[in-house]
C-alpha cells in the first residue's frame, strides 16, 4: 500500500503524487481530494495512467487530507491517493446517483461493485463508502440489503470547504454530486477497524418526544432548543432566531450522544451534531434521531479530539493479524475544523500508533462504521481506522 499527497492545482497535484508513487500497479485505487479540485481532470490523467479496469473510489474531503506526514490542508486544496497492489485480493467500485431513491441507489452500486470484483452474491471482508451527506441511515440499508447486515462498512459522507454542497463522488467513468460510491474489498491479507469518538458523557440527559428524520422538535416534552440551551448554560442557541440558524461551530464541542450498545456496563455513544436551530425552537442533526431515544450531552475540547485519533488507530493495530501495510482514516470535517491548527499533531499521533504504515485520512461529514463490530451505524463527531495487514 502506497500513499501520497499534493497541494497544488488538480494536474501539478496528481503529476507530483504520481511521482511519489513511482512505478506501481495497483489493484485498486483510492483518491480523496478537496472540492476545490477537479474530478473530470483527476479521473482523466489516472485512467490515461493505469488500465482503464483498476477500480477507482473518489470522494472530496474537507480542504484535504492527511496522512503521516501531515495535515495536507493548507490554501484548501489537499488531494491524496492511495493504491493498494493486492494481485491476490478482489476489488471493486459501483458508483449511483442517489436520486430519490437512497436506499435503491446504494443497493445498485453495491451490486455493480461485486460484479467489477467478479465475487458477485458474496459478501466482501470489507467495505469502504462514500456518500453525499443527508441520507446516510438509508444508504446503509441499501448496501446491506445487498451485503447483509453483518459486513463490516467503514466510510465517511463527502465534505467540501463551507457546507455549501459542493461536495462529490467519482470513480473511472461518472461523478456525481448527491452520490453514493461503494467499494467492496476482498483483500488477501487481513483487516481490521475502530470506530470511535473523542467525547464524554455528561451527567445531563433526556428523551426524545418529538422528532421528524433529523429535526428535533422536544426533548423530555419541551422546546428542543430551550432544552438545549439550558444544558449548554446558554452558549449555544441561547433564544429564538427570526430565521434558521447555523449552529455546527457553536456545538462542535458539545454534541449529543446516544447510547447504541455496551462493553463490561459501559455504554457507547453515537453522536449527533446540532447543525441548525429554527425559530419554532426545533433542532436539525446531521444524524437521524428517533422519538425515544436517550439524548446525552456529551463533552469533548481540544485535547481529547486531538489524542482521540491515535488510541483509535492503535485499537485496529492490537486487532491485526501480522504487522501493519497501510491503513484508510476517517476524522470528522466538524473536529478538523475545530482543532484545525493541531491537526499536524493528530497525524502525527496516528503514525505512532500504526509504527509508520502509510496511511490516508479523510475529513468527512458524517462518519459510519460497525458499533463494537456488529451494526454499522452513522454517526457525526466520529473518528474511525482501517489497517490492513501485510
Amino acid at each position: 500500500m502506497k500513499i501520497s499527497t499534493s497541494n497544488e492545482v488538480t494536474e501539478v497535484a496528481i503529476a507530483n503524487v504520481l511521482a511519489k508513487l513511482g512505478d506501481v500497479k495497483p489493484s485498486f485505487l483510492v483518491l480523496h481530494m478537496a472540492a476545490t479540485h477537479n474530478a473530470n481532470v483527476a479521473r482523466s490523467l489516472l485512467t490515461s495512467k493505469f488500465d482503464n479496469s483498476i477500480p477507482i473510489h473518489g470522494g472530496t474531503s474537507c480542504l484535504g487530507v492527511m496522512t503521516g506526514d501531515g495535515a495536507s490542508i493548507e490554501d484548501s486544496s489537499g488531494l491524496g491517493i492511495a493504491t493498494f497492489e493486492d494481485i491476490d485480493g478482489d476489488f471493486g467500485t459501483g458508483i449511483a446517483d442517489l436520486g430519490d431513491d437512497p436506499f435503491a441507489a446504494a443497493a445498485r452500486a453495491t451490486r455493480a461493485a461485486l460484479t467489477q470484483a467478479a465475487r458477485d452474491g458474496e459478501a466482501p471482508e470489507l467495505i469502504w463508502l462514500t456518500a453525499a451527506p443527508g441520507a446516510e441511515e438509508a444508504v446503509l440499508s441499501g448496501v446491506e440489503s445487498v451485503v447483509c447486515k453483518d459486513c463490516r462498512i467503514v466510510g465517511g459522507s463527502a465534505a467540501d470547504n463551507s457546507i455549501s454542497g459542493d461536495w462529490f463522488v467519482f470513480d473511472g467513468v461518472e461523478k456525481h454530486g448527491n452520490g453514493v460510491i461503494v467499494s467492496v474489498m476482498f483483500p488477501s491479507g487481513s483487516c481490521s477497524s475502530a470506530y470511535q469518538s473523542g467525547y464524554a458523557p455528561t451527567k445531563t440527559s433526556g428523551v426524545a418526544t418529538k422528532t421528524e428524520g433529523r429535526r428535533v422538535f422536544e426533548i423530555d416534552g419541551a422546546p428542543a432548543r430551550q432544552v438545549y440551551a439550558n444544558w449548554t448554560g446558554g452558549a449555544v442557541c441561547p433564544s429564538s432566531p427570526a430565521e434558521p440558524e447555523a449552529i455546527l461551530a457553536a456545538s462542535t464541542f458539545s454534541p449529543l450522544g446516544r447510547p447504541s450498545a455496551e462493553v463490561a456496563d459501559v455504554p457507547f455513544f453515537l453522536l449527533a451534531h446540532p447543525a441548525t436551530v429554527y425559530p419554532d425552537d426545533s433542532v436539525e442533526f446531521f444524524a437521524d434521531i428517533e422519538e425515544g431515544e436517550e439524548l446525552h450531552l456529551m463533552t469533548g475540547g481540544i485535547e481529547s479530539l486531538t489524542s482521540r485519533a491515535g488510541r483509535v488507530a492503535a485499537q485496529a493495530v492490537e486487532q491485526t493479524e501480522g504487522s501493519v501495510a497501510g491503513a484508510l482514516v476517517i476524522y470528522c470535517g466538524g473536529c478538523m475544523l475545530a482543532v484545525q491548527d493541531h491537526m499536524d499533531g493528530v497525524a502525527s499521533g496516528i503514525d505512532k500508533a500504526l509504527n509508520g504504515a502509510p496511511f490516508l485520512g479523510v475529513f468527512t461529514f458524517g462518519e459510519q462504521g460497525p458499533v463494537l463490530n456488529c451494526d454499522n451505524r452513522n454517526g457525526n463527531l466520529m473518528i474511525s481506522c482501517i489497517t490492513f495487514g501485510a
